[in-house]
């Protein structure tokens, strides 16, 4: 039997266990075994304020005893609050979701389970939990695995784009846009990517100023950052093309000349994405040792409970996963 993947089902109060419900009742028999590690409670309130019946799902104490193509594992004593409700900052919420996603990450490190998946978890929440110097997912894993250097990698059909920075200021990510910085990300890209399948993968890096900069009239990041970082690149044998202009770079990505695109600040990448195809996005962490692809969404508290979270993205997530796993991404 292959070895499963674990889903986290993200924060109690937003849509996560919504669409990982969904998911599970459309899909009865996954490709590889599927763990959904968090609390059964919370699956049972998403169920019941849907509507939806509680799918076959086989409770387990640990990952060894999962033989049912879909199981669940409650990591620790974790009860619902008393006053839980949909759309609000609840600590017991936050901190399920941390220990969730902190169990899944364990088992991917001890390779007990192949990849993990994770629905949104709710930056207040877990700060109102204590996690103070988590800021998402990405810095959990990276704490857990004790690495330094991360990238967030959004994925479409069609369109792969890795980010040098994300949550910084337009400003500051501009100052951010030096040329170890883009070196170290393009390395980075090319050692995940070639791990993962691809050989060798061919790497667009956009540009930063309109048209490049037209040779200096429109900004120095391309000829005095950029460039040298390139140059420096190919001189490592890594496959990587640029800078090449923003607004053709991903269009020539979508036309097939490039693998995946180096976005040098969150909008530039996210916007190229989500106009492509936003229901079908997906993300996943490079510099883990290991898998991890997520939803590309946050928790929707607008929304949560009231039945209207599209699955589409989670299911996209998994069959991601699945395809690095099976050594099928393209």
């Amino acid at each position: 039997m292959a070895k499963p993947i674990a889903i986290t089902l993200g924060d109690p109060a937003g849509v996560g266990p919504e669409v990982v419900l969904k998911t599970v009742l459309a899909t009865p028999q996954p490709k590889h075994p599927w763990i959904l590690i968090g609390s059964l409670w919370s699956l049972q309130r998403s169920a019941g304020a849907l509507g939806l019946p509680m799918p076959d799902i086989d409770e387990i104490n640990s990952i060894a005893e999962a033989t049912a193509p879909v199981s669940l594992l409650q990591p620790g004593a974790c009860p619902a609050p008393a006053d839980f409700a949909f759309g609000k900052v609840q600590v017991a919420c936050g901190e399920l979701a941390v220990r969730s996603v902190e169990f899944a990450a364990r088992a991917c490190l001890a390779a007990e389970v192949s990849a993990m998946v994770t629905a949104p978890i709710h930056k207040e929440a877990i700060h109102a939990a204590g996690y103070v110097d988590d800021i998402g997912h990405q810095e959990i894993l990276a704490r857990l695995a004790g690495v330094n250097q991360t990238a967030t990698m959004l994925m479409t059909p069609g369109l792969k784009v890795v980010h040098l920075s994300t949550h910084k200021s337009l400003a500051d990510a501009v100052k951010f846009v030096r040329r170890d910085t883009v070196l170290d990300k393009l390395q980075l890209m090319h050692d995940t990517l070639t791990r993962w399948g691809m050989q060798p993968p061919r790497i667009a890096l956009a540009a930063l100023n309109p048209h490049g900069g037209e040779g200096g009239l429109l900004g120095k990041e391309e000829a005095q950052e950029l460039q040298p970082a390139v140059a420096a690149a190919v001189e490592l044998g890594i496959d990587v093309t640029g800078p090449v202009p923003a607004d053709s770079v991903f269009n020539r990505a979508i036309g097939g000349e490039f693998d995946v695109v180096l976005a040098l600040y969150h909008d530039q990448g996210h916007i190229a994405i989500k106009v492509h195809n936003f229901h079908q996005s997906t993300t996943a962490t490079l510099g883990i040792p290991f898998v991890r692809t997520s939803v590309d969404h946050g928790t929707a508290f607008d929304i949560a409970g009231k039945g209207q979270a599209d699955p589409t993205g989670l299911a996209s997530a998994v069959d991601a996963a699945e395809a690095i796993v099976d050594g099928r991404l393209s």
